[in-house]
């Protein structure tokens, strides 16, 4: 394998992270709210668009926090060159029943880490410093999915940092983890309105956080932090009462405005 500088590294991860962005969150941005994609939307709980300037906040932050991702990129990948981190690339040292287990469980990890520094970044001596700039988009679209502060996108890159250098992982499998989290991000910030209710009445949906789980955070704050599952949110207390009326039913024809 060719090693490169961590200079290399820090402006090669940069544009991919950047690419992966505007691909991603510009597409599907295009697709929810063209007006061809008017059969989609969930006209119970019908928001206003967001304005283009909180558009352009969003993609303010997303870009920084996009080198500060590929800065933690680049550290990583400078350990693996190098030997230091738990990441390998072949599937049979630990077993292709590793790769699955090893994936959800990351994701479980990440799910916990992310609720309970998400509910400490919601501390009124922390949000102005770590959350504020993302919550300036009320009314969410896919460009909010990395419109993160500063301090938060470092905070969240530590995991990532952590998990390669503690837990075993195949470079796949580490691969994966970053495309769940690039495209749930984008899924969760569709908008209340950008699908029909059938997937909050879901079973699953029950379990595994959307767009309108996410959007009522957005509306109330002090409900809602998870990140894939709505596990620590039931068990916490931080589950809101009207989005659990909503998967009975009892929002059906009620309009939400936040």
């Amino acid at each position: 394998m060719t090693v490169h500088s961590f200079e290399f590294y820090c402006i090669a991860f940069l544009g991919i992270i950047l690419f992966r962005y505007f691909l991603v969150a510009g597409s599907t941005y295009w697709f929810f709210y063209s007006p061809f994609s008017e059969f989609l939307i969930n006209r119970n709980a019908r928001c206003q668009n967001p304005s283009w300037r909180a558009i352009r906040h969003d993609i303010q932050l997303s870009v920084i926090s996009a080198a500060i991702f590929a800065l933690v990129s680049a550290l990583i990948f400078s350990g693996y060159s190098a030997g230091l981190t738990r990441l390998y690339n072949e599937p049979q040292h630990y077993g292709l029943w590793y790769l699955g287990v090893s994936y959800v469980g990351v994701l479980v990890l990440q799910d916990t880490y992310f609720y309970f520094t998400h509910r400490l970044f919601h501390h009124p001596k922390l949000f102005s410093w770590f959350h504020q700039g993302h919550h300036r988009s009320r009314y969410t679209t896919p460009w909010t999915s990395f419109a993160f502060d500063p301090l938060e996108a470092i905070a969240q890159s530590l995991f990532l940092i952590g998990i390669v250098f503690v837990i075993p992982l195949h470079v796949v499998t580490l691969l994966a983890i970053l495309i769940t989290m690039t495209v749930w991000a984008v899924l969760t910030h569709l908008g209340l309105d950008r699908l029909p209710t059938i997937f909050p009445h879901h079973w699953l949906g029950r379990w595994m956080i959307g767009p309108a789980h996410h959007s009522v955070h957005h509306f109330k704050y002090a409900v809602h932090y998870g990140l894939y599952f709505t596990f620590w949110d039931k068990l916490l207390g931080t589950q809101d009462s009207s989005y659990e009326q909503m998967l009975n039913g009892g929002l059906t024809g009620e309009r939400v405005d936040g």
